[in-house]
């Protein structure tokens, strides 16, 4: 498989979890690049990939299609491109234009190179809105040019998952038409519902954050947090534990008023419930629901790791702040393991029906011919 787009390697780590090789992945952040390298190129959990830590812009799809496939097939493409042109939070038709949104097309451009049997692809819900339209129109229209069944966009939630906190993305999945899709669903089913529903449904209730806020590990490199001034810090000491609200603490700041969009902003995480969405600004409360449930700070880019299911030997690079960004733009690895080896499944039986159809297109010689021989 190959990962574009990378980040941190939430996805990548998904795939290795899932059994999968990693051939090569690309990431122009060079702390996420960092961060990958030593993280899934450096350990045992995938030695041997190779990490391109450049704009994929300026690379050559088709030549490193033909220096690392030459061999053997690609079977699974991953990746989520740059999603700030299409997130939720611009209003009006801000990031129509974002040059940023193109990038699924050139994404695109290694799915025509590598010719994967599958690819799938990850985004905000955002790019479904009407104002980018154009965008996913032109991508689909590729795909089906270049011999793509592509599934409808399913916005999926990580809750209904396992997974200990609440965010929703899209995924696009592609099968070559080539591959045998037969009793093959897109997406899995759910495995997790709201509490009040699971004896009905016979699903399990969703999981509640708490354990990213235990036993933590000792000289932890990633068990840091912002330092807040006396103000800020008081504040929080006012806030009621677990699920306390920036209103319950009385601080009120111009920006605040007649914006009800703000009513997260600096509260405590409730760990009983599901996390909210881990953001690029996961460390910063004052960029949402991110201070810790008890203590009287934000929460540290460990415990934010820990929400999206990364294993506390998974070393951020580069600082808090770059740390919490990497984490915020990566897939939940729990999450990604479940959707891929759902897709494992259906290579593997792609490949069982493959090897079936070259051993009976093989010729065999009659007796007779085998004694003259």
């Amino acid at each position: 498989m190959v990962d574009l787009f990378a980040g941190a390697g939430g996805f990548s780590l998904a795939a290795v979890e899932a059994g999968c090789e990693i051939v090569f992945a690309v990431e122009f952040d060079k702390n996420a690049a960092t961060t990958y390298k030593n993280n899934i190129g450096a350990k045992h959990r995938s030695k041997d990939v190779v990490v391109y830590n450049q704009d994929i812009t300026s690379l050559s799809a088709i030549s490193l299609a033909r220096e690392h496939f030459s061999a053997f097939e690609c079977d699974l493409l991953l990746g989520g491109p740059p999603c700030q042109g299409f997130s939720t939070h611009r209003i009006n038709d801000a990031g129509v234009n974002d040059p940023r949104n193109a990038l699924i097309h050139d994404y695109f451009t290694f799915v025509r190179s590598l010719r994967p049997k599958v690819f799938l692809m990850e985004n905000v819900p955002g790019m479904l809105w009407p104002r980018h339209k154009n965008y996913l129109d032109e991508f689909y229209r590729q795909a089906r040019d270049s011999g793509y069944v592509v599934h409808q966009p399913h916005k999926l939630d990580a809750r209904d998952y396992g997974i200990p906190q609440r965010r929703q993305r899209v995924f696009i999945l592609g099968v070559r038409r080539d591959v045998v899709t037969d009793g093959f669903e897109w997406p899995p089913a759910p495995t997790h519902c709201e509490p009040e529903t699971a004896t009905s449904t016979g699903l399990k209730p969703w999981l509640p954050c708490e354990t990213a806020f235990e036993n933590l590990p000792d000289d932890d490199v990633n068990s840091v947090h912002m330092n807040h001034g006396l103000e800020l810090t008081a504040a929080f000491e006012r806030t009621p534990p677990k699920g306390g609200s920036r209103k319950d603490s009385g601080r009120m700041l111009d920006c605040h008023i007649g914006h009800d969009g703000h009513h997260d902003v600096y509260g405590r995480i409730d760990p009983s419930k599901p996390a909210p969405t881990m953001t690029t600004a996961c460390v910063n409360p004052s960029k949402g629901r991110f201070v810790h449930p008890v203590l009287h700070h934000g929460i540290t880019a460990r415990q934010a790791a820990r929400i999206q299911t990364f294993p506390d030997d998974y070393i951020f690079t580069g600082g808090l702040m770059a740390a919490g960004k990497q984490i915020g733009n990566a897939v939940p690895v729990a999450f990604g393991q479940c959707l891929i080896q759902h897709i494992k499944m259906l290579l593997v039986r792609d490949h069982a029906h493959q090897d079936h159809q070259e051993n009976t297109n093989i010729r065999v010689k009659p007796i007779g011919e085998l004694v003259e021989a």
